[in-house]
């Protein structure tokens, strides 16, 4: 969904120009053929069918590459929830239980396959997420293969530090063998360890990968860090860097968040590259402040090392979900970010997709795994200043604020062509430039007129407040405006009705189509159509397409939840009968979707009422409480039910069915 000035550019033109760094492909948009040189969008939990089909879109906003979340076996948390938080975690995907592909978040080894082979089609390279150094704390998750590849036992898989959290971040030793997060740590060093992480990132290659995000790679060590006394040396980097396949055209980069003995330079020159989190954090500030002075915007704050060897980004999943950063910034502010990070010659940019919908009151938007997320990375300020960066790969850079007014940057590329960030109140046009002589268009509105006469820039129209301008003539080319479906603003995606109306949008396309369970069927923009709860489970989908005048297609899936609130009061009574072979102590586990519990595993312990009938009774308010009994055993073995807690009912006597 797109509105105002967000429409995308899509595309069916042919024309090479530009540079030798681009390239035409069947989608006929024009990206860099290597992932250095153009943009990467974040696909945050996006499943491997709904970046395929959505691939005409990520192609046509410019980005040369989409990064997929991790792809790995994973822990399948309560009972396979979906929501990115609540019933179901984001976070479940980075707990690996086996390192081979496929998880039931994203989808399956072959869905990853196709979903490659639909990428290549548009010239859009694959950039896969992967955790190395740790696994998900529950232990009887983790394959046996796994273990058995670890040295054969859970204890020789970690690390001997394993058992301790890390809390001297300044010490190498624990910064890279102990716990981090509660999650175990990998003894990475381990020959046969490598041997089976290489099989897997092998075979995601031999799938179609281009390349790999090294998730923590701050906590495994380099060569000349510290080891612990098992006769194995910190040779991981190493290996995965020039013992994989096609490793000479892999675009690889590890995140090391700065602060505190990160050894940046080290693992530029280990990795190949890294990301550089202190950059987002001033570019962030920047805009938010409408401080964009060039002394500000300008250092990329990695010390002596190679601004050509970073990831640029204005946020990440990181900042998003654990800290409250993003909350001090709107739609525009990243999308102004966005424009001075990708302008630049130096650094990667990163575009991190937000969940769909989502704003300041609702950090999580839709609420789903699998489906895409928000539509901003198609805004038209996006895709022109990806296309820009593509375009003018080669051409130096030159960072000015116009007039010294430190609320407006110019980004001059050679005589080229120049990207204008203005971040506060309307500005004159009536600067000086390297541009050469000549008119230009503004490649985001594609109307307004630019100037350049004697080393001077002038228009008619004033700069708006928050606006980006790109201006470069060589190297452009004019795209077929993107068919956009969506959903009406005010949807809700959580009702406890029986059914839900939803309003559809449309836009550069005379009508869409609408499948529901199977069920295709023609709309126009405004139409709607009936959710109904479904018969089994709790979300309905509705799945829209559309294609532009050129037949280039969109894709998004809507999802409905349909589930009842309720509340549980302070002093509630539930009851529970024990099965025979249960021992005498039995607890009661209650939680909600917002991660609160009556007490850690196992709970609470019940009152005995009569032989084999125990009692709880809630000591506050609860909104949608789930309990689950059991006998206290630490693994779960003993509990009911196996997974999934049940509904709170009020006085009501829970059986083992």
């Amino acid at each position: 969904m797109l509105t105002g000035t967000a429409a995308a550019f899509a595309g069916c033109a042919n024309s090479q120009s530009g540079g030798s760094t681009q390239q035409a492909n069947d989608g006929k948009f024009m990206l860099a053929e290597k992932v250095a040189d153009g943009a990467i969008l974040q696909a945050f939990c996006w499943d491997f069918n709904t970046i395929s089909r959505s691939m005409a879109d990520i192609a046509a906003a410019g980005f040369s590459a989409v990064q997929t979340s991790p792809i790995n076996a994973c822990l399948e948390g309560e009972d396979g929830g979906m929501e990115l938080y609540g019933d179901g975690k984001w976070y479940y995907h980075y707990q690996p239980t086996d390192f081979k592909i496929g998880n039931y978040q994203l989808g399956s080894k072959e869905e990853f396959t196709a979903m490659c082979a639909e990428a290549e089609k548009y010239g859009v390279k694959v950039l896969v997420d992967v955790i190395a150094n740790h696994t998900t704390p529950q232990y009887d998750a983790i394959a046996e293969d796994l273990i058995q590849a670890g040295g054969g036992s859970l204890e020789l898989l970690y690390h001997q530090h394993n058992n301790k959290e890390i809390s001297h971040w300044d010490d190498r030793l624990e910064c890279t063998t102990a716990k981090m997060g509660g999650l175990p740590d990998i003894n990475t060093e381990r020959p046969s360890f490598q041997e089976y992480f290489l099989e897997f990132i092998n075979d995601t290659i031999s799938c179609g990968a281009d390349g790999f995000r090294y998730d923590t790679a701050k906590h495994i060590g380099l060569p000349d860090d510290p080891k612990e006394d098992d006769g194995f040396t910190n040779n991981f980097w190493e290996r995965v860097t020039t013992e994989v396949d096609n490793h000479e055209n892999l675009f690889i980069y590890g995140e090391v968040l700065q602060g505190g003995n990160d050894k940046l330079a080290e693992y530029i020159n280990a990795i190949g590259r890294t990301t550089s989190s202190t950059y987002g954090g001033k570019i962030r500030e920047s805009v938010t402040t409408n401080n964009v002075n060039t002394s500000m915007v300008g250092d990329y704050f990695i010390g002596s090392s190679d601004p050509a060897k970073v990831v640029t980004w204005v946020e990440s999943h990181d900042n998003y979900i654990n800290d409250s950063s993003w909350m001090s910034l709107d739609k525009d502010h990243v999308i102004l970010g966005w424009a001075i990070i990708t302008a630049r010659k130096d650094g990667t940019p990163l575009f991190f997709s937000r969940p769909y919908m989502s704003n300041i009151d609702n950090i999580w938007g839709m609420n789903r795994i699998g489906p895409q997320g928000d539509d901003m990375y198609k805004d038209a300020r996006v895709s022109a200043v990806n296309f820009f960066r593509t375009a003018m790969n080669g051409e130096e850079e030159t960072l000015v604020n116009p007039g010294s007014d430190s609320s407006i940057l110019m980004i001059e590329r050679g005589t080229k062509g120049a990207v204008i960030v203005n971040t506060n109140g309307e500005k004159t046009v009536d600067f000086e430039t390297n541009l050469k002589d000549g008119a230009y268009t503004d490649r985001v509105d594609r109307t307004t007129q630019y100037t350049v006469k004697g080393g001077k820039l002038t228009c008619e129209s004033k700069l708006a407040e928050n606006s980006v301008v790109v201006l470069y003539n060589d190297g452009y080319q004019e795209y077929a405006p993107c068919a956009n479906t969506g959903v009406a603003e005010d949807t809700q995606f959580v009702t406890a009705a029986d059914s839900y109306e939803l309003k559809l949008t449309l836009e550069n396309a005379e009508e869409g189509t609408v499948t529901i369970d199977g069920a295709e069927k023609t709309f126009k923009n405004g139409d709607t159509v009936t959710l109904k709860k479904p018969a089994e489970g709790e979300v309905a989908v509705a799945e829209l397409s559309a294609k532009n005048e050129k037949g280039i297609p969109t894709y998004e899936r809507i999802e409905i939840t349909f589930r009842e609130d309720y509340e549980i009061t302070k002093g509630t009574k539930v009851y529970f009968e024990k099965p025979d072979d249960w021992g005498d102590k039995i607890y009661a586990y209650v939680y909600d979707r917002a991660e609160n519990e009556n007490a850690v595993w196992p709970g609470k312990e019940m009152t005995k009422e009569s032989d084999g009938t125990y009692s709880y009774e809630m000591t506050r308010k609860w909104k949608n409480p789930r309990i689950i009994f059991n006998d206290g055993a630490e693994d779960g073995s003993v509990q009911y039910p196996e997974k999934k807690g049940l509904k709170v009912e009020a006085d009501k006597t829970y059986k083992v069915e």
